[in-house]
């Protein structure tokens, strides 16, 4: 009786009952990790065809809504400005947010210039060398150097 009762039940009144009678006989055994909250179900092999389930919960970055700005569509509509653009470059675009902004063509055309131009990305060796750099010639003027001439004195 009771399972019919869960059946006619609406969701705003389902008790606790009525799912205990009726997930009771479907649940053979269930295990839980709380570091990460996933489930591991096992449903009973008479009732079910996949016996097996598995939930998780999961943190994930929503999904990116590219909503094409007005400004954006007149960029890449006017084909002088827009001349050889890449899939990429067109993807980096539509990524960028405008905080209620609505942008002009010229702004997609000066972000795709400073995209493009390699005075603005410096290659990582070149960054690592003048960093290493900073740091060797710091730490050559706190270190003390002994030669067998100079004995215990510093050495400039």
């Amino acid at each position: 009786m009771s399972i019919l009762q869960f059946l006619d039940t609406d969701v705003f009144h389902v008790s606790v009952e009525n799912c205990i009678s009726f997930l009771d006989p479907l649940i053979e055994s269930w295990d839980i990790e709380f570091d990460s909250f996933g489930m591991e179900i096992v449903l009973n092999r008479r009732l079910t065809r996949r016996h097996l389930k598995k939930l998780e919960f999961r943190e994930a970055e929503p999904e990116p809504s590219f909503e094409i700005q007005p400004g954006l569509m007149e960029f890449l509509d006017d084909a002088e400005l827009s001349d050889g653009i890449t899939k990429d470059e067109t993807a980096f675009l539509k990524s960028l947010s405008c905080d209620g902004k609505r942008p002009s063509l010229l702004y997609y055309y000066r972000e795709l210039q400073n995209l493009r131009d390699p005075v603005n990305f410096l290659p990582l060796s070149i960054g690592t060398q003048r960093e290493l750099k900073r740091k060797t010639s710091a730490t050559k003027s706190r270190v003390r150097r002994q030669t067998p001439e100079s004995g215990n004195r510093r050495s400039r």
